[in-house]
């Protein structure tokens, strides 16, 4: 009878509570339309990229970890199309993980990249672009933003499981991307900037 009544009672105080409205977030925090944070990091040459000195349009994908299978793969998707990503696009590719700069340059070796990976120790820029953790927050996410020349994100990509899926993503958002560029619709539109 006690717990009855005392069950009653928890029921009955909660139906006066407030009730709050769920929280709508996105699941990445930047989004398309929005300015990507800066940063500066180094590379597996020594060289410290900053993203608003890139002009360009610029691929960022993060990835968890040098040397494992996923992001193995994936490095070397991106490595087989960074020259068409450079030349048809006029783009700039970098992945970034949480490893120091002496992990980069054994990843980069190993590998034979032709672009910048660069060391986010403490994942300061992983944090900034809101990345979100896989497997139950256990592991850093993989996730691929596409920045336009003036940093403004135009499209994200989300997908730890099938690593090798971002290039052909980001290279199809690179792909939309000249389409709407003015430059695409009038060849004379150089000219006169």
């Amino acid at each position: 009878m006690k717990i009855a009544f005392l069950s009653l009672l928890i029921a009955s105080a909660s139906a006066f509570a407030p009730i709050s409205a769920p929280k709508t977030t996105t699941q990445l925090d930047l989004a398309v339309g929005e300015v990507a944070p800066d940063f500066s990091l180094v590379d597996q040459n020594g060289k410290t990229v900053k993203r608003s000195a890139i002009k360009k349009p610029l691929i960022v994908y993060f990835y968890p970890a040098d040397s494992t299978p996923g992001c193995t793969v994936q490095a070397t998707a991106f490595n087989e199309q960074v020259s068409e990503i450079k030349k048809k696009y006029g783009a700039t590719l970098v992945g970034i993980s949480g490893q120091d700069v002496e992990s980069k340059q054994a990843f980069a070796k190993e590998l034979g990249l032709n672009f910048s990976i660069l060391a986010d120790e403490g994942d300061e820029v992983r944090k900034a672009f809101g990345v979100p953790k896989a497997l139950l927050g256990l592991f850093p996410g993989r996730v691929t933003y596409v920045l336009d020349k003036n940093g403004e994100c135009v499209f994200t990509y989300d997908n730890l499981a099938n690593a090798e899926s971002h290039v052909g993503a980001a290279t199809d958002a690179l792909e939309e991307l000249k389409a709407s560029s003015p430059a695409a619709s009038n060849p004379f539109a150089a000219l006169f900037k």
